[in-house]
This record gives structure tokens, sequence and C-alpha cells, in this order.
């Protein structure tokens, strides 16, 4: 089993920012993919940010420029730096991870922006 604690989220005006964090514990032999995604009410989860194992990344549209996502393989975290926020960033942020194929999710973190 893989465990997911994040932190770092919270309220902040529009126009700040905040950084979210991700460290991944339990049965851990190589951790593939990570990504942050959000959700809110009433939408399915949605994918922000992913990066591979490589450092490869990937961004939605609507966070591209903005948000940077990053991973310490030695200690098994993930990062998400989100700048220049908006009110449409609010939601729940989660971590997700791939292990053997296995997705492991945390459970969450709220950010909310206000206008």
């Amino acid at each position: 089993q893989v465990q997911l604690v994040e932190s770092g989220g919270g309220l902040v005006q529009a126009g700040g920012s905040l950084r979210l964090s991700c460290a991944a514990s339990g049965s851990i032999y190589t951790i593939n993919d990570m990504a942050w995604y959000r959700q809110v009410p009433g939408k399915q989860r949605e994918v922000v940010a992913t990066i591979a194992r490589d450092r490869n990344t990937n961004y939605d549209t609507s966070v591209k420029g903005r948000f940077t996502i990053s991973r310490d393989n030695a200690k098994n975290t993930v990062t998400l730096q989100m700048n220049s926020l908006k009110p449409e960033d609010t939601g729940v942020y989660y971590c997700k991870v791939v292990v053997m194929l296995s997705n492991y999710w945390g459970r969450g973190t709220q950010v909310t922006v206000s206008s």
C-alpha cells in the first residue's frame, strides 16, 4: 500500500500564490507518473498537471504559465507551485501517483481563491 499526504492548501486572494506538497510513503518501489487533480462540486475530477519520472511535464491549458509541478524522486514528493491564482482555481486538489501500474490518491486539500 502507498499512502499520500497533501499539505499547503488554504485561502488566498486572487493574484496570490500557494504551494501544494504531497509526500508518498509505504510500499514504494518506483513511482512513475505523479499528478495533481482538481475537483469542484458537481464536476468530475480533472487533471491540472502531471510529471513523469524523467520530469517531463504536462499542464492543463487553464494553468499553463501560472502553475509549476516538480518532484523529488529521492524523497517521493511532488509539489505544485501555484502563482497568479484566479477564483476559478478554487477546488479540492488531489495528489495522485502511479506505482506498479496502480493509482494511489491523497485525501485532498482545499484551495479557495477569493476575488
